[in-house]
């Protein structure tokens, strides 16, 4: 049995006038693809949606999807764990690189997750705010902004220079390439599928606000942050392009609504679809 048959908000949550910003939230429509009810899962998945809960990143709703093929959940669980929180590259730098591409593809969902590890190194709530203009801001290392220059090349489509090549270089081994690279890739494909999926945070295993970024930490809390104007995913959209795109007329950012053969259909009158 899958969560969304059973606990994922229906209809008769519709909020009333003075039920507020909770109600809202319970009333949020239900993920696309449903949640699969732990007690569907075997011990072992069990307990790394136990340890979803406790750590985060990623927290139990991604993992209740991916469960429904449990090759699909293993597969992401155990490449995670290797590429992101362990492996041979600062893990700050990798969770900055993460959230980085939850900007420019707006998931809302693994962009309102923070790391606990890279928490505890002490990286400070300000750098996630300024990762759209890394670049210009003030907040960031050479090496920082070097690993954030390679999230944006890959999301973007940006050309391989040899500038971006020596910048790397310059502060990276290849093996800490590789890992961050392949880490990014793989953050990039699974933020973009989330982004569709409508899941949201307090669903699965609620009661625990580990991992989530300061002012998400209860469904209340978060449904109040979600609606207030300064909501970052208000902000700035996907079509939006990276900052730079102005000095870099050739990127062509990955999987932007504005970039599909449906959404050009549409500006021009057709259906999107080729002749």
């Amino acid at each position: 049995m899958s969560v969304r048959e059973t606990d994922a908000p229906s209809a008769a949550d519709a909020p009333s006038a003075t039920d507020g910003a909770d109600a809202a939230h319970r009333a949020r429509r239900r993920p696309r693809i449903s949640y699969l009810a732990l007690e569907d899962m075997d011990p072992e998945m069990q307990e790394e949606m136990r340890r979803c809960a406790r750590e985060g990143t990623p927290r139990p709703e991604s993992s209740a999807v991916r469960a429904h093929v449990p090759a699909a959940f293993w597969s992401f669980a155990r490449s995670w764990n290797d590429l992101f929180r362990n492996g041979v590259c600062d893990h700050a730098i990798k969770d900055l690189c993460r959230v980085y591409i939850s900007r420019s593809v707006k998931c809302e969902y693994c962009g309102n997750q923070r790391s606990e590890k890279a928490r505890a190194s002490g990286v400070e709530e300000g750098k996630y705010d300024d990762l759209l203009n890394f670049e210009s801001s003030d907040r960031y290392t050479g090496r920082e902004k070097a690993a954030l220059a390679y999230a944006e090349a890959i999301a973007w489509h940006l050309a391989s220079t040899d500038d971006l090549w020596e910048r790397l270089y310059a502060h990276f081994s290849e093996d800490e390439l590789v890992e961050l690279g392949c880490m990014i890739a793989l953050t990039l494909g699974q933020q973009s599928w989330l982004r569709l999926l409508d899941i949201e945070h307090h669903e699965v295993l609620a009661g625990t606000g580990s991992s989530m970024a300061p002012g998400f930490e209860t469904a209340e809390a978060l449904a109040r942050a979600k609606s207030d104007d300064g909501y970052w995913a208000r902000q700035r959209t996907a079509e939006d392009g990276p900052p730079r795109a102005a000095a870099t007329p050739a990127a062509t950012p990955a999987a932007t609504p504005a970039a599909t053969p449906a959404a050009q259909g549409a500006r021009s009158g057709g259906d999107g679809s080729d002749a």
